[in-house]
C-alpha cells in the first residue's frame, strides 16, 4: 500500500493533529450537506466565544448559510468571518479559544455533482481549508488537481464550497523545481477563484520553534487515524516513519502556513478581493498574500515593536509592492488599535500617473482612496486631527504626490497634536526622486516627524555618488528584502531577452540621418529621431516585428510598448501609425461605458500616452483598453515606465537609453507572467548595453554591501541457483548506494538525480530484478526469493519510472512552446524577412551572486575534502578565481562566469549526492563513508562493493561498541590499533570470507584508526 494515502495524506493528518487539530473520524462527519458546516461544533463554539446561547448561535448559522449562497465568491461571508465586532465567527483576539478539527474525504455535494478533498480543516465547525495531495513523481504532478479544482469551482453547483473555502493547499510532497513554466512538483497554497487558482510558493524565512508548535506523537491517535482509513498495515513500515517526519515538503508547508498564529494572520489580513475589468465585465477574483509580503509585514511589526519608525522594503519589480501596502493598511490598523491608536495612511508618489495607478490599485482592493489635488488641500488634511474621514468607517488611504508637501504642510504644534493618531507614510520608489538637496523631501520629513515612514523600492541603486545620495541614510535600513532572482524562481516574474536590431537596419538609419543633415544642416539627434524619414522606417520595423512575434507564438493578445526618444518622436510615430491604420481617436465617453467601441475592424490599434496629449480621463481609458487587449501598441515617453503592470505586454521597444535606476524599472514592464511565456522581450534600438552594465554594477555592489561579498566567502530463462545468487549480488551491488529498505528515502535520493541516463540505468537494474523474480518463481526455487526483497524492488522500480516521467514532463512543458515557436518561425520565413544581430538573455547581477553563493555553500557541504574528485573540482574553481574576475557584470562576462560556476556547482552537487547516499549506508557515519571510498576507489579489497560494506558495517559495530566500553582506549594508540586489527581480520576474513593479504589488512586498519583518532582529537 504505497500510495498517496499512505505516503502523504495520513502523515499530513497526523502532523496536523500534532499542530493542535482534533481528528474527526469519517463515521462522525455530522454536517449540513449543502455547505459542509458541522452544526453541533459551530453552535457550541460560536456560543462560547460570543457569550451567547446555542439557540442564538443557531440564528447565526442560518445567516451564514444564506451568505454562502451569494454569487460573490464568498465576499460577504468573508467580511463576517473577519469582523471583530458584533457576533464573531472566529475569535481572532484569543485565537486558541476557537475549535480546530481535521477530517478526511469530506464530500462536497450538490445534487449529482460531488468531490471529496483529501483533507479538510474546520475552524469552529466551518470547513475553511482543504488540502489535496498526490504521491511524489505522480503523472502530471500537482497540475491535475489544480485543473480539477478550477473546473469544479467554475461550476455554479459548487459555489457554496468555493465561498466558504479560504485556503487551499496542493502538494505531491516534493521539493520545488524552480524555473519551470507550470508548478509541477512541490507544495503550494492558494485561495479559491472562478478563473483559476493561482499557485503560490512558500519558502520559510524563520527558524520555527517546533517544540512549541508540535505536540509529541500520540500512538493511540495514530492507531485511530490508521484504523479509520483502513490502512493499519503501514504502521510499522520504514516508509511511514519517514513520511511522518516534520521536514517533508508537505508537512513543512503545513507548519509554516497553518500553525495557529500564521493561520490567524492569513485569514484576518492576508486575503483580498480585487476588482478587475475583463472584456468589459467586472470580475472580483480572490487573492492571497504572497510569502514575501507576509514576512515583510511581520518584519515591519518587529521594527515597530522596537520603536523604529522608518526603513526600506526592497522587493523586486513585479512582486506586488502596492498589494503589500494594502495588506499593511489592514494589519497596521489592527496593530495600532490594540494600542488605542488610530493610524492614518498615506501613499506617496512622485508623478501624477503613478498616483492614478496607485489610486486604482487601492480602490480595486476595496480601500476608500482620497486623492490630494493641491497643496492647500494637503495642508488642511495634515492639520486635521481625525484619522478616518469617511462616514462609513471603512479603511482608507490618502494618495499624494510628493510635490504637494510644502513648508506649511505640518501637523499642529505638539500641544494641539492628537496623540491617538499615528500617520503612516508608504513612500513609493524610494530610490528615485526623494533628493535631500531638494525641498520636497525635507517638507515630507518635516510634515510629521513622528510618522512611520516605510520606503518601498524594487531597484535599490541607493548609492548614487554623483548626487551624494544614500537612501538608507534618509529612510533607514532594510526591513525586508526579496530579490529578482528569487521572484523568477517563485514564478512572479520572467527573465528578459534583449534583441538587438539588424545591422542593415542600423545602416538604413545612418543613411536617413545623412539625408536629413544634407537637407537641413546640423540639427540635434532628438530632432532627427523625431523626423518622419526616421520615424516611418522605425515604425515599419516595429509593426512587422510585433506581427511576426504574434504569429510565431500564435497569440494575437500579445502587446507592445514603444519607449520613445522624445515626446516629439512619440507623436511622430503615432502620426505615422495613423497614416497606415487610420485615425485612432475614439469617443472616450462611449468607450468608458461600452468597450465594444474598441472592437474596430483595424489590423492594429494604438494609443499615444503623453502628459500633454488628451485628458487624464482619456489616458486612463486607453490604458485600461490596452490592459483589456483592445489596444495593441502604446507609444510613450516618460509615462508608464514605472508602476504600470499589464501581463500581456511582452514586447518593449527601446528607442532611447533609459538611465540609472529607471532602466531596470523600464525593462521590467515586460517581466510579468502571462500564459505559458517564459520571457519578456526587449527590442533595443538605442543600444543600452553600456548603461545596463553600469546599472547592473551598481545593483551588484548594493547586493554585496547588503549580503556580504561572495568573493570573500567562498539473460537466459534457465539459470542455475549459483547464477541466480551471483546475479542477486550484482543487483545489490548496483543498488548499493541507495536505501533499498525504505522506499521513501529511495524516492528522496533519486529525486536529486537530474541526469535521465542515470535513471534509465537504474530502471534497467530494477527491471532485471523483476524478471529475475519471475524466473525464480517459474523454476520453483522459492528459497532464493529470500535473498533479496523483490517486493520492495518493485516499489523502487515504480518510483524510478515516476521520477523519469516527471523529468520528461518538465522537459516537455519547457520545450513544447520553444519547439512550436521554432516551427512557426521557420514557416514565417516564407513570408517575412526578419533578422536580428543577436538575441540573448539579460542577466541581472543577483543571478551571478546567487550562483556564487550556491557554489560556495555546496563546496562547504562536502565532508571528504581529501577525495581526489573533490580536490579536482576545488582546483578547477581556484583556476577560475585566478584567471577570471568573477564580479564582472558585463553581460558577456556574467554569462561566462555563471556558466563556469554552474558547471562546478553541478559537479560538486552530484559528488555530494553520491556521498550522501554512501553515508546513509553507514548510518550517516562520515568516517566509514570515507573509508569505503578509499578502499573501493583503489580496488584495494578483492570483493564487491556491497561485500566491502557488509564487512565494514560489522567492523563499525564492533569498534563502536568496544570504544564505548573503554573510555581511555585512544590514550594508548598501539593497543587501539591491535584491537582494530583483530576486528578487521574477524569481519573481513573470518565472517565475510574476503581473502586479504597482509598489506591490504594493514591499509584497512590504518584508515579506520586514523578516522577515529582524528574525530577524537577534533572534539577534545
Amino acid at each position: 500500500m504505497f500510495n498517496e494515502d499512505s505516503r502523504v495524506k495520513i502523515p499530513a493528518i497526523l502532523h496536523l493533529c500534532r499542530m493542535g487539530f482534533t481528528y474527526i473520524p469519517r463515521s462522525q462527519q455530522q454536517r449540513i450537506e449543502e455547505n459542509n458546516v458541522f452544526p453541533a461544533i459551530f453552535k457550541k463554539a460560536i456560543a462560547e466565544i460570543n457569550g451567547i446561547s446555542e439557540q442564538e448561535a443557531t440564528v447565526v448559522l442560518e445567516e451564514v448559510g444564506l451568505k454562502l449562497k451569494y454569487d460573490d465568491l464568498g465576499r460577504d461571508f468573508y467580511r463576517h468571518l473577519v469582523n471583530t465586532s458584533g457576533i464573531k465567527l472566529i475569535d481572532f483576539q484569543s485565537f486558541n479559544k476557537n475549535t480546530f478539527h481535521v477530517t478526511t474525504e469530506l464530500t462536497c455535494k450538490n445534487g449529482d455533482e460531488e468531490f471529496r478533498p483529501d483533507i479538510t480543516l474546520l475552524i469552529n465547525g466551518m470547513p475553511l481549508v482543504f488540502i489535496e495531495v498526490k504521491k511524489p513523481n505522480n503523472r502530471q504532478g500537482v497540475l491535475d488537481e489544480r485543473n480539477r479544482i478550477d473546473k469544479r469551482f467554475a461550476l455554479k453547483e459548487f459555489s457554496v464550497f468555493a465561498n466558504i473555502t479560504q485556503l487551499m493547499i496542493f502538494s505531491n510532497n516534493m521539493e520545488y523545481e524552480d524555473g519551470v513554466i507550470e508548478p509541477v512538483m512541490g507544495a503550494y497554497y492558494g485561495t479559491p477563484s472562478k478563473t483559476g487558482v493561482q499557485f503560490n510558493y512558500f519558502r520559510e524565512e524563520n527558524v520555527l520553534n517546533l517544540t512549541q508548535l508540535l505536540k509529541p506523537e500520540d500512538p493511540a491517535l495514530e492507531n485511530l487515524v490508521l484504523k479509520d482509513n483502513n490502512i493499519v498495515a503501514i504502521k510499522h513500515t520504514a516508509e511511514f516513519k519517514t513520511n511522518k517526519h516534520f521536514d517533508t515538503p508537505t508537512n513543512r508547508l503545513l507548519t509554516s502556513l497553518l500553525s495557529k498564529e500564521r493561520l490567524a494572520f492569513f485569514l484576518q489580513f492576508g486575503i483580498a478581493y480585487v476588482e478587475e475589468e475583463k472584456e468589459g465585465k467586472i470580475e472580483v477574483p480572490k487573492h492571497i498574500m504572497r510569502y514575501p509580503q507576509y514576512f515583510a509585514t511581520k518584519a515591519i511589526e518587529t521594527e515597530l515593536d522596537k520603536g523604529i519608525k522608518k526603513g526600506i522594503i526592497w522587493h523586486t519589480q513585479g512582486s506586488g509592492k502596492t498589494a503589500l501596502a494594502f495588506f499593511n493598511v489592514k494589519f497596521l490598523t489592527h496593530y495600532y488599535q490594540k494600542k488605542s491608536v488610530i493610524p492614518k495612511f498615506y501613499f506617496i508618489v512622485d508623478r501624477l500617473d503613478l498616483a492614478i495607478q496607485a489610486r486604482n490599485e487601492f480602490r480595486s482592493r476595496g480601500l476608500l482612496v482620497k486623492m490630494v489635488n493641491s497643496r492647500n488641500e494637503f495642508i488642511r488634511d495634515i492639520k486635521t486631527a481625525s484619522a478616518i474621514q469617511n462616514n462609513s468607517g471603512e479603511l482608507e488611504i490618502t494618495v499624494i504626490n510628493i510635490q504637494k508637501f510644502s513648508e506649511d504642510s505640518k501637523v499642529l504644534e505638539e500641544l494641539d497634536y492628537d496623540i491617538n493618531i499615528q500617520r503612516v507614510y508608504f513612500i513609493d520608489e524610494a530610490h528615485r526622486s526623494y533628493n535631500p538637496k531638494g525641498s520636497y523631501l525635507i517638507n515630507l520629513l518635516k510634515s510629521d516627524e513622528a510618522a512611520v515612514k516605510i520606503a518601498l523600492t524594487g531597484t535599490p541603486l541607493l548609492r548614487e555618488v554623483a548626487k551624494d545620495y544614500d537612501s538608507k541614510a534618509i529612510f533607514g535600513n532594510y526591513i525586508h528584502k526579496y530579490y529578482y532572482n528569487m521572484s523568477i524562481a517563485d514564478g512572479y516574474t520572467l527573465r528578459l531577452i534583449r534583441e538587438a536590431i539588424s545591422t542593415s537596419y542600423k545602416m538604413q538609419m545612418k543613411d536617413v540621418m545623412s539625408q536629413i543633415k544634407v537637407l537641413q544642416g546640423e540639427i540635434s539627434k532628438s530632432e532627427i529621431f523625431a523626423h518622419s524619414k526616421f520615424a516611418a522606417p522605425m515604425l515599419d520595423y516595429i509593426i512587422k516585428d510585433l506581427n511576426a512575434f504574434r504569429k510565431t507564438h500564435d497569440d494575437n493578445t500579445l502587446g507592445g510598448m514603444v519607449v520613445c526618444d522624445s515626446s516629439d518622436q512619440a507623436k511622430e510615430l503615432f502620426h505615422q501609425f495613423e497614416k497606415i491604420y487610420g485615425v485612432q481617436k475614439y469617443e472616450y465617453a462611449m468607450a468608458a461605458e461600452d468597450p465594444a467601441v474598441y472592437s474596430m475592424p483595424l489590423p492594429l490599434k494604438a494609443s499615444l500616452i503623453l502628459h500633454d496629449v488628451n485628458s487624464k480621463d482619456e489616458r486612463e481609458i486607453d490604458i485600461k483598453a490596452f490592459k483589456n487587449g483592445k489596444i495593441d501598441i502604446l507609444f510613450v515617453y516618460n509615462m508608464l515606465l514605472t508602476g504600470f503592470d499589464s501581463r500581456r505586454l511582452k514586447k518593449l521597444y527601446l528607442a532611447r537609453v533609459v538611465k540609472n535606476h529607471n532602466l531596470l524599472q523600464t525593462l521590467t514592464r515586460v517581466n510579468r507572467p502571462y500564459k505559458h511565456y517564459r520571457y519578456g522581450f526587449v527590442v533595443d534600438f538605442a543600444d543600452i548595453t553600456k548603461e545596463f552594465k553600469t546599472t547592473n554594477q551598481n545593483y551588484f555592489e548594493e547586493l554585496q554591501n547588503e549580503l556580504g561579498d561572495e568573493m570573500q566567502n567562498y539473460s537466459n530463462l534457465f539459470k542455475t541457483p549459483e547464477e541466480i545468487q551471483n546475479e542477486i549480488i550484482t543487483i545489490k551491488d548496483k543498488l548499493f548506494q541507495f536505501d533499498t529498505l525504505n522506499a521513501e528515502n529511495f524516492r528522496l535520493q533519486i529525486g536529486d538525480i537530474k541526469d535521465k541516463k542515470q535513471l534509465v540505468d537504474l530502471l534497467n537494474v530494477l527491471n532485471n530484478a523483476k524478471e529475475l523474480r519471475n524466473i525464480i518463481r517459474l523454476q520453483g526455487n522459492e528459497e532464493l526469493l529470500e535473498l533479496i526483497d523483490f517486493h520492495k524492488l518493485k516499489q523502487l522500480l515504480n518510483e524510478v519510472q515516476r521520477r523519469l516521467d516527471m523529468l520528461n514532463l518538465v522537459e516537455d512543458i519547457n520545450s513544447n512552446n520553444d519547439s512550436s515557436n521554432l516551427l512557426n518561425a521557420a514557416l514565417e520565413d516564407i513570408f517575412f524577412q526578419f533578422t536580428k544581430v543577436s538575441e540573448e538573455e539579460m542577466i541581472l547581477a543577483d543571478r551571478l551572486r546567487n550562483q556564487l553563493r550556491k557554489t560556495r555553500e555546496e563546496l562547504q557541504r562536502n565532508f571528504d575534502p581529501s577525495d581526489p574528485a573533490f580536490i579536482s573540482l576545488r582546483e578547477e574553481l581556484e583556476r577560475i578565481f585566478k584567471n577570471k574576475n568573477l564580479d564582472e557584470v558585463s553581460q558577456e562576462d556574467m554569462r561566462e562566469n555563471i556558466h563556469l560556476l554552474s558547471k562546478i556547482y553541478d559537479e560538486i552537487k552530484e559528488l555530494n549526492r553520491k556521498n550522501a547516499l554512501l553515508k546513509a549506508k553507514y548510518e550517516n557515519d562520515e568516517k566509514y563513508a570515507r573509508i569505503h571510498k578509499r578502499l573501493t576507489a583503489a580496488h584495494t579489497v578483492p570483493a564487491k562493493e556491497s561485500e566491502v560494506h557488509d564487512a565494514l558495517m560489522g567492523t563499525k559495530t564492533q569498534v563502536d561498541g568496544f570504544f564505548l566500553n573503554n573510555t581511555n582506549l585512544l590514550q594508548n594508540d598501539e593497543y587501539f590499533k591491535d584491537e582494530v586489527m583483530s576486528i578487521v581480520i574477524h569481519q573481513f576474513i573470518d565472517t565475510k570470507n574476503i581473502k586479504l593479504d597482509y598489506n591490504t589488512t594493514e591499509v584497512i586498519n590504518h584508515l579506520i584508526v586514523k578516522e577515529y583518532l582524528q574525530q577524537y582529537n577534533h572534539y577534545r
